[in-house]
């Protein structure tokens, strides 16, 4: 039978969002999706859904913003393009979308793009430059073949797979911001979720999504990093498969010994124009020194090592742990740390700061660099705050501390760096 699909309904449209990629996502494998310039929303799951509910206000602030919960249908607009449509869940009034103020992420309809032909394409490629080291595999625009050039399945899969991807970003005129297109690591979950719910739409087509803050909405070119926190990544309710798979995981990568891995990278180097990407399949393999090499690149411009992040990336570091020192019987299972900046030429986010007077770190001083860290994927936390949970932890989680302290110790080793 086919998917019991609602169609294109202007009224009841009306009260609905269209969902759209969300580019900047990193790592992780959660389907993470744009509701509006300033929030993403992502499947709900209730522990997580409960953790950010029941959050203590001294955890608070290193989180992003919690925004309520949506209820997302999959249907076709007048051309027959799959679309997902966020609606108000009218059981919870502090989601309901109609009663807060959204006004900051309503865009017009023509800025929107349809699910349908977004998938259908996957990737195109105008003249941007993909190259794997490695391989020295490069697509380019053959002149005289259309504009857009569709990648073939194995291609695709390719560019997936690679794991350190350089991307030339594009400028429409000599002093514009560059625009990124596509992040290949979102864009194979946003696949990949996308197909489960396609084949789950004939039994079921109303999905719960939380909404976020968007952490990277006022940067131009969203510098991210993505590392996975602690020395144990399965929540207390892994089977023994799940389980024995996580342990191994830690064990063979920089996890197990200082408490934190890479799980996904984007940077901008502007000395050549390119984003790099670097995905968690790498960063599992990465040795120490090699991790260390990685957070030098993800703080280097492609000119010179940006000094100016480290110390109010180290002050939050420290911030956070003397939070969690203090916070009894969380466990942060398998949750990330996510550290952005923008790394567009210094005017254009001083420009945006500006325009912004909610910017956190201008208040305290105009000039300091927007950088910002904060705690991501709670879907395995606990505490004994959680009526239902089989297991109660007692005291501090000491993987995660853990590991805050050998970031911080690494941060600060770059800080000492020389400046050439």
């Amino acid at each position: 039978a086919p998917p019991a699909r609602r169609h294109f309904d202007p009224e009841r449209r009306s009260k609905g969002v269209m969902l759209e990629p969300f580019l900047h996502q990193v790592g992780g494998h959660s389907c993470v999706l744009r509701f509006g310039e300033q929030t993403i929303c992502k499947p709900l799951i209730p522990r997580e859904h409960q953790f950010y509910k029941s959050l203590p206000a001294a955890i608070r602030k290193f989180t992003p913003q919690y925004r309520g919960v949506v209820s997302v249908s999959f249907e076709e607009d007048e051309e027959g393009n799959l679309c997902l449509i966020a609606y108000p869940l009218h059981s919870d009034p502090a989601a309901d979308l109609e009663n807060k103020d959204h006004s900051a992420d309503c865009e017009p309809k023509s800025k929107m793009l349809t699910w349908g032909k977004m998938m259908a394409s996957s990737l195109l490629v105008d003249s941007e430059h993909y190259s794997n080291e490695g391989r020295g595999r490069h697509f380019r625009k053959d002149k005289d073949k259309s504009a857009h050039k569709l990648l073939d399945d194995m291609e695709l899969e390719w560019l997936q797979r690679a794991e350190v991807l350089h991307y030339r970003l594009e400028h429409s005129h000599s002093n514009a911001v560059p625009s990124l297109k596509h992040n290949p690591w979102s864009l194979k979950c946003h696949q990949q979720h996308l197909q489960k719910m396609k084949e789950n739409a004939k039994h079921r087509n109303q999905y719960k999504f939380i909404l976020l803050e968007n952490l990277t909405w006022r940067h131009s070119v969203p510098c991210v990093l993505d590392l996975k926190m602690g020395t144990r990544q399965h929540g207390d309710d892994a089977s023994e498969e799940k389980k024995a798979l996580q342990i191994r995981k830690c064990q063979q990568s920089t996890s197990a010994l200082i408490g934190v891995r890479l799980c996904g990278m984007q940077v901008y180097h502007s000395d050549t124009g390119q984003l790099t990407f670097m995905n968690k399949y790498l960063g599992r393999k990465l040795t120490l020194p090699a991790f260390k090499e990685a957070l030098f690149q993800f703080f280097h411009s492609g000119r010179r090592l940006r000094h100016e992040l480290l110390t109010p990336v180290l002050s939050r570091l420290r911030e956070m742990q003397a939070v969690l020192e203090a916070c009894e019987s969380y466990r942060f299972y398998s949750s990330s740390l996510l550290v952005i900046y923008d790394g567009a030429p210094h005017r254009k986010h001083t420009r945006r700061r500006a325009e912004d007077g909610q910017a956190r770190q201008s208040r305290s001083d105009p000039r300091s660099p927007a950088v910002d860290v904060r705690m991501i994927d709670f879907a395995h936390t606990t505490c004994r705050h959680y009526g239902d949970d089989s297991m109660v932890h007692e005291g501090q989680d000491t993987g995660y501390i853990f590991g805050l302290q050998n970031l911080i110790t690494i941060i600060s080793e770059l800080e000492n760096h020389s400046t050439d």
